[in-house]
Parts: structure tokens; C-alpha cells; sequence
């Protein structure tokens, strides 16, 4: 994806994402982020939304100093203010985005090919997984809302920055024992793919070749998997499906329902539990 199609999909998500929480009411919890209310979505994601745009805005090379979470959501004005603070917040990062020169050195913290397509990518992606939140709220308060799925591109990518750049931090963590969890983004005209090897010395992240029909990955189908090869006393894991239920799924925000998961079932547990991101 290129930095104008982030900034699209951050204008668009971000569209739905305010809608939702008008629709939910500001007191309906929010089923994904246990403790949080809508108004503490707002709230964080409004000063995320500032925090980013100030450092393309101001062009700031170094990291700022920055309150925790709770004190973050404590920032946010009253409650009648509180959705126009939040559009107006998003609007403002839309236009900084936007307008910025694709030259803008400014700090960022995950490889990218410039500090400008990194801030797009990564504010999307936020804004994305935050209006899954959302709609999730504003179903559990009122019947019948549905969640929108979302485009294959973006959810490809949006595996593909939590794959490499995320989990790739510290993939030693994500396991206390050697583990390979492959992961195959299938919408039915092409297959992205991607290994995380977990818990060993030689752990990491690194795209795989699509699909074929010449496979040694223990219990994954010759017809069906990637080619890779577990290593000796590895547990091993692949799950297949569409884009937007696997980037769901790996975000913590669907279940593996519909898709195919083969193999050690305990390497996604593993992975559900010890992935943790931090907006920053």
C-alpha cells in the first residue's frame, strides 16, 4: 500500500469508527478491551491521533516524553465534547498526513521506508483495529449492528505490520518453547504468506513463498500450506483464510471460526496470549 491509500483507509476507518460509538452511547463497554467504555476508546485514540500528528507536523526527530494510559484517557474533555473532540482530532491527522512533505524526517519506531509512510501505515492500522473495538461495542449495546469486514489489501498489510514489525521486536518472547506459526492470507485470487518462528535462538519473522504444492511442515496438507520446513522438536501451526478474519484473529479481535488451522493448536494459544502491542 502506498502512503495515500493509508491515509485513505485512516480517513475511512476512522469515519466508521465515530459512527459506531455515537450509535453504542459513550457508556457501553467495549468487548475487546476489558475495563474500557467507549469513552476510553475516545479517549485514547484522540490523543494517539494528536501525539502522531505532532510528530509529522513539528517534524520532532527524538521521542517525546509521554503520560501513561491512564492519565492519557483522563485528557479528554467532558462528555458532550468528547465525539467532536475526536473527529476533529482525526480530521486534523488526516490533513497533516496529507500535506506532509514525503520527506518529513521526524522520529518513528518501526522500520519503514520513510518516517512519513510509517506514521500512514501505523495510524491506519490503529485507527482499523480501535473500530473494530467500536463496532463491537456498539453490537453488544444494540442488536443487530454488524462489524464491516475489511478490504483484503488493507488487512494484508495490516498482517504484514504486525508480523514484522510488532511480533519481529522480540519473536524469542512470544514462546517459552521452539514453536513455527505460519500464517496464510487467502482471499481466493493469490496467498500472501508468513513464518514466525517463536521461543528459539534462531527466532524471527519472514515472508513465505505462496502456497505450493511441495511441502514437509509436519501436519499441514501438500496441497494447502506453505513450503517451509519445521525444525526438529518445533511445535508447528498454520492458519489459512481470508485477509480480514486472519488480521482479526491475530489482533485478539475474532476467533479462528471459519478459518483453517492445522497443526498444534497450542502455538496460537501461545501467541494469543503472549502478543502484546503498545501504541507506541
Amino acid at each position: 500500500m502506498e502512503i495515500a491509500d493509508h491515509v485513505a483507509c485512516l480517513g475511512s476507518e476512522g469515519a466508521l469508527l465515530a459512527r459506531a460509538a455515537e450509535r453504542a452511547g459513550l457508556d457501553a463497554p467495549v468487548p475487546s478491551c476489558p475495563g474500557w467504555r467507549i469513552r476510553e476508546l475516545l479517549g485514547h485514540l484522540g490523543f494517539v491521533h494528536r501525539w502522531a500528528a505532532g510528530y509529522v507536523a513539528a517534524g520532532r526527530t527524538s521521542e517525546i516524553e509521554t503520560p501513561g494510559d491512564e492519565e492519557i484517557v483522563g485528557l479528554a474533555p467532558a462528555d458532550e465534547l468528547l465525539l467532536g473532540w475526536f473527529r476533529a482530532g482525526h480530521a486534523a491527522l488526516v490533513s497533516v498526513l496529507s500535506a506532509a512533505d514525503p520527506a518529513v524526517a521526524c522520529w518513528s519506531f518501526l522500520a519503514a521506508p520513510s518516517p512519513l509512510a510509517f506514521w500512514a501505515r501505523r495510524q491506519a492500522h490503529e485507527t482499523a483495529i480501535h473500530r473494530v473495538d467500536a463496532q463491537l461495542a456498539a453490537a453488544a449495546a444494540v442488536p443487530g449492528t454488524e462489524l464491516d469486514p475489511f478490504p483484503p489489501g488493507l488487512a494484508a498489510d495490516g498482517i504484514d505490520e504486525l508480523l514484522n514489525g510488532f511480533a519481529g521486536r522480540d519473536p524469542r518472547s512470544l514462546s517459552d518453547s521452539p514453536a513455527r506459526l505460519v500464517v496464510l492470507a487467502d482471499d481466493g485470487g493469490s496467498a500472501l504468506g508468513w513464518t514466525v518462528v517463536m521461543g528459539s535462538d534462531d527466532a524471527g519473522v519472514s515472508r513465505c513463498p505462496a502456497p505450493s504444492a511441495s511441502v514437509d511442515a509436519g501436519p499441514a496438507a501438500a496441497d494447502a500450506g506453505p513450503a517451509v520446513t519445521a525444525a526438529a522438536g518445533e511445535a508447528y501451526c498454520e492458519i489459512r483464510g481470508p485477509a480480514s478474519a486472519v488480521y482479526l484473529l491475530l489482533w485478539n479481535r475474532g476467533t479462528a471460526a471459519g478459518l483453517d488451522v492445522r497443526g498444534d493448536a497450542g502455538v496460537l494459544a501461545r501467541w494469543r496470549e503472549k502478543m502484546c502491542v503498545r501504541w507506541s
